[in-house]
């Protein structure tokens, strides 16, 4: 061990104020005066006046250390789109799937999902289209009167989330968008988008309020210069019941190409038409 003569004059010898020679600059004196300036003001020592090395110490620590003096953490890598997540399912957010049996958000004609995060719902929507993807909520199943969120991508690659409300089979842009935190990307010939919208909204015409079950309308199509034409398809799919955002479901809807043999007319043609061979022709 060292003994206390031996450590203060180890001391000395690491402080370069009191090697041989060295004197104080004025600076560093009124420094240790007081602190302070003419004025009363704290007194302020030039920067990086003594070494490089104390110019490196000194950008180091401003750039790595925070004003408590700890180290800064790590910034996680950014994930620009966040895949949607299917296996969420009917459990923490609900779920409506058309096309092939088994589908996912990326393999799905389409896709949505909803789910309740404190005043706001959150909406994701997929679809096979380079166009738009859009959902409409509707208290009578058919196209006309009803809100409806759309997600477009536009020339520049961009998808934007976009506030509409149809007049008969014409979607109207209007002004006044709900939207926040939207998020979007066109990947794989498919427009995925997700934003928020208030679960509450004042009485208006074009807005509903989503506490309310609406029956969902689902439509995607191509888009020209950013605006939305004709949807795919001539008749497109709607929810066969009103969904509540306070349920969670996870529904899936046969594509057109997958209810051949699933729809009552073609069951009960299936049913006439064995009976005709049974019975035989007189």
């Amino acid at each position: 061990m060292f003994s206390l003569p031996t450590l203060l004059q180890t001391l000395l010898l690491l402080n370069p104020a009191h090697w041989p020679g060295a004197v104080s600059s004025p600076t560093d004196d009124s420094a240790a005066r007081g602190g302070h300036g003419e004025h009363g003001e704290p007194g302020h020592k030039e920067p990086h006046q003594d070494s490089y090395s104390t110019f490196a110490s000194e950008f180091l620590e401003s750039r790595y250390l925070s004003d408590e003096g700890y180290p800064f953490p790590t910034a996680p890598p950014v994930d620009p789109f966040a895949k949607i997540k299917v296996s969420d399912c009917g459990l923490t957010k609900g779920c409506i799937r058309y096309g092939k049996p088994g589908c996912d958000a990326e393999t799905c004609d389409y896709f949505l999902s909803y789910r309740r995060i404190g005043a706001d719902v959150e909406y994701e929507m997929s679809a096979d289209t380079d166009g738009w993807v859009a959902v409409g909520f509707s208290s009578d199943k058919k196209m006309g009167g009803d809100d409806v969120m759309g997600c477009v991508h536009d020339d520049n690659g961009r998808v934007r989330i976009h506030h509409f409300y149809n007049v008969g089979q014409w979607a109207k842009e209007i002004k006044r968008n709900p939207a926040r935190d939207e998020e979007g990307v066109f990947e794989n010939n498919r427009v995925t988008c997700r934003f928020k919208r208030p679960l509450y909204v004042p009485r208006e015409e074009t807005l509903v309020d989503l506490h309310l079950s609406w029956y969902y309308l689902f439509a995607w199509g191509p888009a020209i210069q950013g605006s939305i034409t004709r949807h795919d398809i001539d008749n497109p799919p709607v929810s066969d019941h009103m969904i509540s955002i306070y349920k969670y479901e996870d529904i899936f809807m046969p594509s057109t190409a997958y209810q051949t043999f699933s729809s009552p007319f073609c069951l009960l043609l299936i049913v006439a038409l064995t009976f005709y061979l049974l019975m035989g022709t007189p």
